[in-house]
C-alpha cells in the first residue's frame, strides 16, 4: 500500500513539475516569425550619436540577418562576398542586417573600416538576440521574407554574392510583389 501511495504522489508531482515548467521559445525555423530585435547600430566613430536598427521595421522588405564575429575567421571570408550581395541589391527592397556577437564596439568598427562594409551592423555585446534565434555558432545568416517570417537558415560562410542567392532573393522580393488575379480587388 505504501509502495502504491508513493507511485501516486509521484505521479502528481511529475504532472505538476510538467505544466508548470517553462517549455522554453518557439523553435526559429523555416516558415516561423522572425524574432523581433532592435539593437543599436554601429557608430563610424565615438562623436556618432548612436541609433538602432529594429527588425520590425524592415517589414516590407526581404532582410538577411547574419551573425557574426570579428574573431571568426569564416565570418571574415564571406565578408566581401555580402558587401557586393548588398550593393548588387541596394534600392529592390532588400536588407542585410549584420549583428555582431562582440563585445567591443571598437573592435567592430575596425573590422567595418578594413572591409568597407556599407550595409548596417548592429551589435550584440550579451549576445541575447544570438541566443534568442538559436544560432548554433558563427557565422549564421537567416533569410526573412517580407512579411517576417523565416525563408531559410544557413549556418556556416556562403559565398553571398552567387548568382543562386542574388536570384533567391530576388524571386522571394519579385514573387511576393506580384498579386494574383483572383485575389486583386
Amino acid at each position: 500500500m505504501a509502495s502504491l501511495l508513493l507511485g501516486a504522489a509521484v505521479v502528481v508531482v511529475a504532472s505538476v513539475l510538467i505544466h508548470r515548467s517553462d517549455v522554453g521559445a518557439p523553435p526559429v525555423i523555416r516558415g516561423a516569425p522572425a524574432p523581433e530585435f532592435d539593437l543599436a547600430r554601429l557608430r563610424m566613430s565615438d562623436a556618432d550619436a548612436s541609433s538602432s536598427v529594429n527588425l520590425s521595421a524592415q517589414r516590407g522588405r526581404v532582410v538577411l540577418v547574419n551573425f557574426w564575429a570579428t574573431w571568426c575567421e569564416p565570418c571574415e571570408r564571406e565578408m566581401p562576398a555580402m558587401e557586393r550581395l548588398y550593393s548588387t541589391l541596394a534600392g529592390e527592397e532588400f536588407e542585410l542586417i549584420a549583428v555582431a556577437i562582440d563585445d567591443k564596439e571598437a573592435e567592430v568598427r575596425t573590422f567595418q573600416e578594413r572591409y568597407q562594409l556599407s550595409f548596417p551592423i548592429v551589435l550584440d555585446p550579451d549576445q541575447s538576440v544570438y541566443a534568442e534565434y538559436q544560432t548554433m555558432g558563427v557565422p549564421e545568416s537567416l533569410l526573412v521574407d517580407r512579411n517576417g517570417l523565416i525563408i531559410e537558415r544557413y549556418v556556416g560562410p556562403r559565398e553571398w554574392d552567387a548568382t543562386e542567392y542574388i536570384e533567391r532573393i530576388r524571386e522571394l522580393i519579385d514573387g511576393q510583389r506580384r498579386v494574383p488575379a483572383e485575389n486583386a480587388f
